[in-house]
């Protein structure tokens, strides 16, 4: 009996959640397989995001099997995708990109170019985005070889990537349309998009990624013809991070995009910090609701082409959800989100 009931508690021990910073984690056992879409270049928080979603990994929570690059004004956003898998001893990340230049932020904000370039520090062998895939066949690859509902979408800038990839048509990676492809192997789409769109006046806003800078007719096709679930996150306007970047490496490019774009756009350094809305949409992805966020119920998000973004509360809609940051978490969501993405990487190399 005394055998039979220690290995009951190792087995219960065994299947608890993974532990991050003293907390148990909510997520389930298996890693959530993510592919992270980005606009590198515009804002630091970007990188943050991928700080974070590394770190997921390190723990075992997340798999990154593929990150996306989507805007094409700023042609330097694969080189700092790739420079960041690099310094988190994950090389062979695939890599997908935008050839063309239709959507983005046409300023190089946290000078991209020149992190890019800088090879010899950061071990990149992408400059240009036309280094890297073209997205839509990487989209379509990565899919193809992945099992049924098991992809989480994350959309951490604009909406081109994952248009282009629904109304993509088959292909040598798979004879499925785009949308069907969609359909059979995402489990959900997590967009970064639609903050403050929830409102008592029901006013449209301007949002960045949703709809400003050449991004809101893929955005409007895609809230109306995605066939799986979608999250929109509308969080992270006053949750401060980048300090605890400081303590890691110098040639951590994280840290160096931080600076870069803090002191490029404000004249501020690490200690200010920078609002945290792609670490928030990557932390619903790996972690749910967590401690932090909570479900502000279904409905559906207008694209207003020539006005913005707006959210509708229809309680009817079964397959989009707003996911909106509890009160009074701004600290404390700040403190752990630092703590996550100053962590030392598990397979870095000095």
């Amino acid at each position: 009996m005394q055998k039979i009931s220690l290995l009951l508690i190792v087995v219960l021990l065994l299947s608890r959640s993974p532990i991050q910073n003293g907390k148990t984690s909510s997520s389930v056992s298996e890693p959530v397989k993510i592919i992270l879409d980005t606009d590198m270049g515009s804002d630091c928080d970007d990188a943050g995001a991928f700080a974070l979603l590394h770190r997921y990994q390190d723990l075992g929570m997340a798999e990154i099997i593929g990150c996306i690059y989507s805007s094409g004004k700023v042609p330097f956003g694969a080189g700092i995708v790739e420079a960041i898998n690099i310094y988190y001893g994950r090389p062979d990340i695939p890599i997908g990109a935008y050839h063309g230049a239709e959507v983005g932020d046409p300023v190089d904000k946290m000078t991209a170019e020149k992190l890019a370039r800088d090879t010899a520090a950061f071990k990149n062998s992408i400059i240009y985005n036309t280094d890297a895939e073209e997205q839509t066949r990487l989209n379509r690859k990565l899919l193809a070889s992945s099992e049924d509902h098991s992809v989480t979408y994350v959309t951490i800038g604009h909406t081109k990537g994952l248009y282009d990839l629904l109304v993509s048509g088959p292909d040598d990676m798979s004879p499925l349309s785009g949308y069907e492809l969609v359909d059979e192997k995402i489990e959900k789409w997590v967009s970064m998009g639609g903050v403050g769109a929830y409102n008592q006046d029901q006013k449209f806003v301007s949002d960045w990624n949703l709809f400003q800078n050449g991004s809101a007719s893929y955005s409007r096709y895609l809230v109306e013809n995605f066939p799986r679930p979608a999250y929109f996150s509308d969080g992270g306007s006053n949750v401060m991070t980048g300090k605890s970047l400081k303590h890691t490496p110098p040639g951590n490019i994280v840290r160096a995009v931080y600076r870069d774009w803090l002191w490029n756009m404000s004249k501020k350094t690490l200690d200010d910090q920078r609002p945290s809305w792609d670490l928030i949409a990557v932390y619903f992805a790996v972690e749910g609701l967590g401690d932090y966020l909570k479900d502000s119920g279904k409905g559906w998000m207008e694209i207003d082409i020539e006005k913005g973004a707006r959210w509708h509360k229809d309680e009817n809609i079964v397959n989009r959800t707003l996911i909106q940051q509890k009160e009074n978490t701004n600290e404390s969501f700040g403190a752990y989100l630092n703590d996550m993405i100053g962590a030392r990487p598990k397979y870095h190399k000095e």
